[in-house]
């Protein structure tokens, strides 16, 4: 029997040796766990030696933000260096709010401590306590302001909580566009290290106030600021607001004009805000934009306004030789000063409701009336219908035509055996009835568009009409479904009836006629070394040209311009011009009333010997039914540009130096 010790030796070897056995399922665990710390191990060891870029480039996105300002815009000059657009400077009061983090917590404790000892239980929320605590600390640095200026402005809390949230990097604008005095003010009493500080940007400014409103054009401003050789295209950009091309020729040449945008690259902490006393990793000025010299004369253009006044109309005046523009003007029109820094609603409504906006010397479709006739006389010369020392007709006031009887208008009639010098002189409406008969609606209509008075002219404007009609009988078919009569072809030999040109056609027109070519490209750019422009020779002897331009100078020295020209305020010495008059009717509604206006049309070209300069200006009746001639009403406009012109090329110096701005 054994013994207790025996018992307990063998409970104890028994016990020993049951620990010491090795349990063959705790292996697979060790192989678990040794595959998962490789895992893990070759994870971190991946990422640290080939994904290092990876990381850095995501840090860089998180930590850095991109600051892009937009270049200045090129200035735009005339012919003659004079400035016509420029940039001013811009000064406003602004604050950043990046700076001022330590602030906004502070404000926000003490708000929040006093809402609880008030032992209100409906506490805002910590949103609604951090909004508070930015309007009252950015109020307070506002208020600095107002006491130096005398002001009581208040934070419009919708506009900076946008700003708050979308463009913090940016310099929030407390006033905008300071006048320089309260600008001076500010600078002596303002704190030199303060997050509140005075900003200069630019804006556009148009030292001739409303001259070549509609050609210049106003810009608008813009979110879109990009630039391909600033660095960061991954990095959240804030973009301070730049400027676009909306009329005119600054939108024409918006992207010559438009200035080469800069920027900054900044560390921010993960709260956004910038990073206190760090300089910018990346720093790169913008620079202005390319400068844009015109073909226009301001000069004349002035003129131009001038004479025209408060009318409604339009004048053109090209460099016959290369048709650049010397003058392209309408009335009404508006101060483009006004649409800078931008176009309020009350600006805009005013101009809309004067019909100003609208450029119509290249967008409005007009009759041509008479001066059609210089067309109507090429085509009968051309084609042998009219001989320039045979009469064609008898002209006794009234021709029946069809079974209407159409009346001459133009100096009550009666020219008798007349030829075509004095037709055109006189501008026999009777002579061109009988001229349009012999040629037929189909010749005229050819020998219109030969001169391309159907077409855009390809001016560099937007919006150029493509209004403009030649009618034929094929024309009238096709838009109204009615067979041509012959009192059309009487209408279009007059430039009335469907015939429908723009004043800068015109224009174009009479700089062709003097020129003895078939069309005339204008341009509004200057080229010092432009070429003459060649086109088709118009294809008259010399003996129907002669005939052609004694009519023409002959309108002016005792035809229906007489009584214009040769007042002393209009007349050139020396200087031989050929023009011809024009007097349109047009169907209007003008208030509610229906019924007629006259269109007063005057177009010409001088030297007569050598021509310099080509002109045409179409003046809008205001009243229904009132007396409004080419020669006594246009007229005027094409002398004060004339005479204007031939000045400045006896004294050019004198006359640039009396039309200069102030502060030029």
């Amino acid at each position: 029997m054994p013994t207790h010790d025996t018992d307990l030796a063998d409970r104890s070897g028994n016990l020993f040796e049951s620990h010491k056995g090795y349990d063959p399922r705790i292996r697979l665990f060790y192989f678990v766990t040794a595959a998962l710390l490789l895992i893990l191990a070759g994870g971190l060891s991946y990422q640290q030696l080939f994904k290092t870029d990876v990381h850095h480039e995501r840090e860089r996105q998180q930590n850095q933000r991109r600051i892009l300002i937009p270049g200045p815009r090129g200035n735009i000059y005339d012919r003659h260096g004079q400035v016509l657009v420029r940039n001013r400077p811009r000064l406003a009061v602004v604050l950043y709010l990046d700076e001022l983090r330590s602030a906004f917590l502070a404000e926000f404790r003490r708000i929040r401590t006093n809402y609880r000892e008030t032992g209100d239980k409906d506490l805002p929320s910590s949103a609604q306590m951090s909004t508070l605590a930015r309007i009252s600390v950015v109020q307070s640095y506002l208020d600095q302001v107002n006491a130096i200026l005398g002001r009581e402005l208040t934070v419009d809390s919708a506009q900076l909580k946008k700003h708050f949230a979308s463009e913090l990097l940016l310099p929030y604008p407390l006033i905008d566009d300071l006048e320089p005095a309260d600008y001076a003010r500010l600078i002596e009493r303002l704190p030199v290290r303060s997050p509140l500080q005075l900003y200069t940007s630019n804006t556009r400014e148009y030292p001739f106030g409303s001259a070549a409103a509609h050609t210049l054009g106003y810009v608008g401003t813009t979110d879109s600021v990009e630039t391909d050789d600033f660095p960061g295209e991954d990095l959240k950009t804030f973009k301070m607001r730049g400027t676009v091309g909306r009329t005119g020729l600054e939108r024409r040449f918006d992207g010559t004009l438009q200035g080469e945008a800069g920027g900054k690259i900044f560390r921010v902490d993960p709260a956004g805000y910038k990073l206190v006393d760090r300089e910018a990793d990346v720093k790169i000025l913008p620079k202005q934009g390319k400068n844009l010299t015109t073909s226009l004369d301001i000069d004349l253009q002035l003129a131009a306004e001038q004479a025209i006044g408060d009318q409604i109309g339009s004048a053109v005046a090209l460099d016959v030789r290369t048709g650049e523009v010397l003058v392209l003007a309408r009335k009404p029109d508006y101060n483009l000063n006004d649409t800078s820094p931008h176009l309020s609603t009350a600006v805009y409504q005013d101009i809309n409701q004067r019909d100003a906006l609208t450029n119509y010397t290249i967008w409005g479709a007009y009759p041509p009336g008479s001066t059609f006739k210089i067309l109507t006389s090429i085509a009968a010369l051309r084609s042998g219908k009219v001989l320039p020392d045979q009469p064609i007709t008898n002209c006794d006031g009234v021709v029946k035509i069809g079974n209407i009887l159409y009346k001459c208008y133009n100096g009550k009639g009666h020219h008798g055996d007349v030829l075509l010098p004095d037709a055109i002189a006189h501008s026999c409406d009777i002579f061109f009835y009988e001229a349009g008969r012999l040629l037929t609606p189909d010749v005229l209509a050819a020998e219109a568009r030969r001169f391309h008075l159907d077409q855009p002219t390809g001016i560099e404007l937007p919006l150029e009409s493509h209004r403009m009609v030649i009618p034929d009988p094929a024309y009238k078919l096709r838009e109204f479904g009615e067979n041509w009569f012959s009192g059309d072809t009487a209408n279009t030999s007059i430039g009335q009836g469907f015939v429908l040109v723009t004043p800068l056609e015109m224009a174009c027109f009479i700089a062709s006629v003097a020129r003895d070519e078939v069309f005339t490209k204008p341009t509004l750019l200057h080229d010092a070394n432009a070429p003459t422009q060649h086109t088709e020779s118009i294809g008259l002897t010399s003996e129907q040209r002669a005939a052609l331009i004694a009519g023409m100078e002959g309108t002016v020295t005792y035809g229906t311009a007489k009584s214009i020209f040769s007042l002393p305020l209009y007349k050139i010495p020396g200087i031989r011009i050929a023009g011809k008059t024009g007097t349109a009717q047009v169907r209007v509604n003008k208030n509610g009333k229906v019924g007629t206006i006259n269109l007063a049309w005057f177009i010409c070209f001088a030297p007569v010997e050598k021509p310099e300069i080509a002109i045409a200006v179409m003046l809008e009746g205001e009243t229904i039914g009132e007396e409004f001639g080419g020669g006594r009403e246009a007229g005027p406009v094409a002398a004060a540009i004339l005479k204007k012109y031939f000045e400045k090329q006896a004294n050019p110096a004198a006359v640039i130096q009396a039309f200069k701005p102030a502060g030029n």
